[in-house]
């Protein structure tokens, strides 16, 4: 007889029963529900064959209110590590199927493993959250549990990329942990995300509203801007992480993957025709992005929030960059509050993780308005300047039409620190449009005239001439290069490749103190 048979066989009755996480029951439910079980989430996301369990039998310590008499192996949470595309992650998958996926100290403890050997090997951590919430029956014990998890966050914040898939209810204090990390993703009509319920929030405000409303996938990718992307599935969800992984490098020392590229030719002569003879006539940003980058590489983030910037990765001769870029189709593309918080946080992402910056330029300049004015306006304005101006990785700005007033600077002009700036021949670089210039520096000349409209109409194409082209920051050098729009593309990729050892030494400092 084989020697210690009966240990081997408690073995794999252990194995089997902590596969099986809540039962049977519990598992078809979710099924019910259009989810996943948390292995399954983590067969699709990991390499076949690839993952390695950690913490398999951890089980809870709890004593109190009947919970001595009710254990799970595994303890509502399943962590280890493998590989995604051949390269390796950290990941965690919260099993709802045990306690309702509720964190305990020991569920705590090994998500917090899994994240410090992320960070001791430099490698992104995936958070695969579908949890009500702090198990109640622990007290304070599970929410310590939910404060290392925010530490750990925060350590590895800018070391390691950290992204978060909301695949279910993400309450309470739960809801912390993913908003300090990169990315949240969110799959409709199934995940949900709010400090506190709908319950609560009708006791305390009498409001009456759904989970969907209050914390669902369209509100927080739409209106709180908590969620950069959404997916009608969870299958779907695991392949945007999947290509969102892909345009990132494994942690702050190391690059992104670069794709095989050869050259060929890279004019784009459609780009000579793509602004409107109108200069306030919109056209859509996103196709000079798909027209600059190579085909089918650019990948959209908080695409359904602050719609008058657009933000996303793409990669440019192989090598992965992002872009910023404003949106002239949405309010002619100004910056108003929003849009400067959903640029700022994604410039600072791709210069933790050394990535390039791109920024395609069409601005006219800050919403005014009470309303951002009251809501700080400033202050939040600052934090897309002070992002830009903290960003050491390459920096490149090619400004498409309209660069008027403190817009112009914010978004990322060579005074700045911006490496390389780029203008097409339309270009209108100027402190404000040469209606409202003209009304103020030839307002008693049109006051005078017998014919005011006609006199404002010649001052405006006085000031057309002589300030609203790109000639005159390039005399300056403030533009390095005028282009024609059909060479950006080549252009570009040599500025980019010319960059690729640039070093900056910023000034000794524990950490600035961005406007927040």
């Amino acid at each position: 007889m084989k020697k210690h048979q009966e240990k081997y066989q408690t073995l794999q009755a252990k194995n089997e029963e902590a596969l099986l996480g809540g039962g049977v029951v519990r598992q078809d439910a979710q099924h019910k529900k259009g989810k996943l079980t948390a292995r399954e989430r983590i067969d699709l996301l990991i390499d076949p064959g690839t993952f390695q369990e950690i913490g398999r039998f951890v089980m809870h310590r709890a004593k109190d209110f009947g919970m001595d008499k009710e254990y799970y192996l595994g303890d509502g949470v399943v962590t280890g590590y493998g590989k995604v595309n051949g390269r390796l992650v950290y990941v965690f998958s919260q099993d709802f199927t045990v306690f309702g996926g509720a964190l305990s100290e020991t569920h705590a403890e090994k998500i917090v493993k899994v994240m410090q050997l992320a960070m001791k090997n430099g490698a992104p951590v995936i958070g695969l959250n579908d949890s009500g919430g702090a198990r109640i029956q622990e007290g304070v014990v599970s929410l310590a549990g939910y404060a290392d998890i925010f530490y750990l966050n925060t350590l590895a914040s800018g070391v390691v990329p950290q992204i978060s898939a909301i695949m279910g209810p993400c309450a309470g204090g739960a809801v912390y942990s993913p908003a300090i990390t990169d990315f949240i993703l969110m799959v409709e009509n199934t995940s949900y995300m709010f400090v506190t319920g709908p319950k609560v929030v009708e006791t305390v405000t009498n409001e009456v509203v759904t989970s969907e409303e209050l914390g669902g996938a369209s509100t927080h990718s739409s209106k709180s801007g908590v969620a950069h992307l959404t997916a009608p599935n969870e299958v779907a969800c695991i392949e945007q992480i999947k290509s969102l992984l892909s345009y990132m490098p494994q942690n702050c020392e190391s690059d992104s993957p670069r794709l095989p590229y050869t050259q060929g030719s890279e004019s784009r002569p459609a780009l000579d025709d793509i602004i409107p003879e109108n200069p306030n006539q919109p056209y859509d940003i996103k196709e000079v992005i798909t027209s600059i980058v190579d085909e089918e590489s650019f990948f959209e983030v908080h695409g359904q929030y602050a719609e008058n910037i657009v933000v996303g990765f793409a990669r440019l001769a192989g090598r992965s960059i992002g872009v910023v870029g404003n949106q002239p189709l949405v309010l002619a593309g100004v910056l108003d509050i929003n849009a400067s918080k959903k640029a700022a946080r994604f410039v600072r992402f791709c210069d933790c993780f050394n990535i390039p910056l791109l920024v395609l330029e069409d601005v006219p300049g800050f919403l005014p308005g009470t309303d951002q004015e009251w809501n700080a306006i400033i202050t939040n304005g600052a934090k897309l300047l002070y992002a830009f101006s903290e960003a050491t990785v390459p920096r490149v700005t090619l400004i498409t039409r309209k660069a008027y007033g403190g817009a112009y600077d914010v978004m990322n002009s060579k005074h700045i620190g911006a490496d390389m700036n780029f203008a097409w021949p339309m270009a209108e670089i100027a402190v404000m449009g040469a209606k409202g210039a003209s009304e103020i520096i030839f307002k008693k000349e049109i006051s005078q005239s017998e014919n005011p409209e006609t006199t404002l109409q010649e001052k405006i194409d006085e000031y057309n001439r002589k300030f609203a082209t790109p000639y005159r920051a390039a005399h300056r050098g403030y533009v390095d290069e005028v282009i024609m729009p059909s060479q950006s593309r080549e252009k570009l990729i040599f500025a980019f490749e010319m960059l690729e050892n640039k070093a900056v030494t910023l000034p000794r400092k524990k950490h600035g103190n961005i406007p927040l």
